[in-house]
């Protein structure tokens, strides 16, 4: 009778596990409400909603299935919880032309149009919560900021700077074909056969897309965020 109980209590005690850390998050999570921003404190009103493009669900599932978010996370950390806001162009642009310092800390509503919130298990690779806004404005500045993520999926240690680059080749996401009268205009600029040429597969351009849809630096309420930051890393 007493391993009985045991084992229900185990059951009941992972069960409560489960539902508080999965069940309830994924469910909140599904349920967001629209947020509107004060004038007292924002400086202006209206509703906020995140802005996203892209093949976001698709791309998800294709980051998700080569196991991206075992060497990258997407969450800037609150101050208070550590000094992400600090590493240069994680948490948005210091100096965007355009909206001047953007940068700002993680909130749920970054994850709006994903089933899961991919916010990644450890960082050999640098957090991408703002890859795509890195990308177009400081990566790939004079050409395509989808061809420059190509490039690197196919070929991470392709430029000298980074020799050192951890992140594995995804070249099985692209496709190898003969060239038949002129290149196909996504083909990547490079190969050692003239005759052949490599393409990016539907996965590799939704997961391209996916990537390029991180520009998590969106003005947001004051309720969602922390403030700016303080003062500059050493």
């Amino acid at each position: 009778m007493s391993l009985r109980i045991f084992i229900l209590g185990l059951f009941a005690s992972f069960g409560v596990a489960w539902l508080a850390i999965l069940i309830a998050p994924s469910v909140a999570m599904s349920r967001l409400a629209p947020l509107e921003f004060s004038e007292a404190v924002d400086g202006k009103t209206g509703v906020f909603y995140p802005k996203r493009t892209g093949r976001i669900q698709d791309g998800a599932k294709v980051y998700a299935a080569n196991g991206c978010y075992q060497c990258h996370t997407q969450i800037i950390r609150p101050t208070y919880a550590g000094n992400d806001m600090y590493r240069a162009d994680w948490a948005g642009l210091k100096a965007d032309p355009d909206r001047g310092d953007t940068r700002r800390e993680t909130n749920a509503y970054d994850f709006s149009g994903e089933r899961f919130a991919q916010i990644g298990v450890m960082r050999l690779g640098p957090d991408l919560s703002n890859i795509g806004r890195r990308v177009e404005s400081i990566y790939a500045v004079g050409t395509s900021p989808e061809l420059w993520l190509y490039k690197h999926l196919y070929d991470p240690r392709r430029l000298p700077e980074r020799f050192m680059s951890g992140c594995p080749s995804y070249q099985f996401l692209f496709v190898e074909k003969p060239v038949k009268g002129n290149r196909s205009t996504d083909a990547l600029p490079f190969g050692d056969d003239p005759s052949k040429q490599v393409s990016p597969s539907p996965e590799a351009k939704a997961l391209v897309s996916y990537l390029m849809s991180l520009k998590k630096d969106q003005p947001v309420p004051a309720a969602l965020n922390f403030g700016p930051p303080k003062k500059e890393a050493k």
